[in-house]
């Protein structure tokens, strides 16, 4: 696991790589912030039921690229091998597991389809997120060495999987629910979210650079070493001492009297929506961890590449219908808008979890 402190390095050679994998079949169930979380459903408050949310740093399990269903079914029922919720870091704040893992399966994916079109027009359609999802990469004359294909093919798969993960916070605030029905304005700019995101792209980056994509199997194996060592370096907390962070800053950032779903269980947001990241945490005597993607490859913007498109979807919920198409320079003022209604909301003295 390379330093985290500097910035991301550049692989020394072309790596064998596994085929081109399927997209990510959804999102792992990722973690509101706090622990012990009570629960209601359908309005009625779930009695003797709890969401602990902590993990140790030291445990975190296997990793399985692509989960989806199987996952959420296997976590609910405590059998999943992943060890996915909250770790307290004192350089990182708080880091979500399911975050990490997401956005590293994410540049893994990204990068097994670039690579093998380097230089190509392609499009790659996802699943719609409120709107239509399309990472487009453009046609460009590819850098002559295989080497410097093979750099550009992992910033630029870095750089997308972060912008897939922006777009996911804004999407669940203006309405997005991975289950119909159920919520997700309460994980919406979660301050631990995005610098999670970030540090699993940046995780991925690295095993991409030392090998480890040349094959399912080996990346896997890779991930399941490289997140504790990735916590160590962020100076990870033992169970007790995340518990602990979390009840200090219980009615400042959270609200334990709340249930699940309700979104002002969560009091404090991050509406950055930026590639350049200091983590949300709580005082600390050490210094916090700058996290930092690639945005260019040789001194050209990575957008000259690919980038994500948003365009109209079917069924939009709150979030306003682009002209034409929204891009990832449109993330800020789409979260400035959020952060103005969320604080008109808190705002009133009156509001009690419902």
């Amino acid at each position: 696991m390379a330093d985290l402190s500097l910035p991301a390095g550049q692989s020394p050679q072309v790596w064998l790589l596994t085929r081109p994998l399927p997209q990510p079949d959804g999102l792992r169930p990722c973690c509101a912030f706090g622990y012990s979380l009570k629960v209601k459903l359908f309005g009625m408050p779930v009695p003797w039921y709890q969401v602990d949310n902590v993990v140790a740093p030291t445990d975190t399990g296997k990793h399985h690229f692509n989960p989806g269903v199987m996952d959420m079914l296997s976590t609910l029922s405590g059998l999943n091998s992943e060890h996915n919720g909250l770790v307290y870091t004192r350089r990182g704040g708080f880091i979500d597991l399911a975050h990490l893992r997401d956005s590293a399966d994410n540049t893994i994916w990204l990068f097994s389809h670039i690579w093998p079109r380097i230089g190509q027009a392609t499009t790659l359609k996802l699943g719609d997120e409120l709107g239509e999802r399309e990472i487009q990469l453009f046609s460009y004359p590819p850098p002559a060495s295989a080497t410097e294909r093979y750099r550009l093919a992992v910033f630029l798969a870095a750089h997308l999987a972060f912008e897939l993960a922006a777009w996911h916070e804004v999407a669940q605030w203006y309405g997005f629910e991975s289950v119909k029905g159920f919520s997700e304005g309460v994980s919406a700019f979660s301050p631990e979210d995005l610098y999670s995101n970030q540090l699993g792209a940046r995780v991925a980056i690295d095993l991409l650079n030392a090998g480890g994509g040349a094959s399912l199997s080996r990346y896997q194996y890779a991930m399941r070493t490289m997140i504790p060592q990735a916590l160590e370096q962020l100076e990870a907390e033992p169970p007790a001492a995340t518990r602990f962070h979390f009840d200090m800053l219980d009615r400042l950032w959270w609200n334990s009297a709340c249930r699940l779903p309700d979104k002002f269980l969560l009091r404090y947001r991050n509406y950055d929506v930026s590639e350049r990241r200091l983590p949300s945490r709580a005082p600390e005597s050490v210094p916090p961890l700058w996290l930092t993607l690639p945005d260019r490859f040789n001194g050209v913007e990575l957008s000259h590449f690919g980038r994500l498109e948003i365009r109209p979807g079917r069924s939009m919920a709150r979030l306003p219908a682009p002209v034409s198409r929204y891009l990832f320079s449109d993330f800020p003022a789409l979260a400035r808008e959020a952060k103005k209604a969320d604080l008109q909301h808190l705002a009133n003295l009156h509001y009690r979890c419902n």
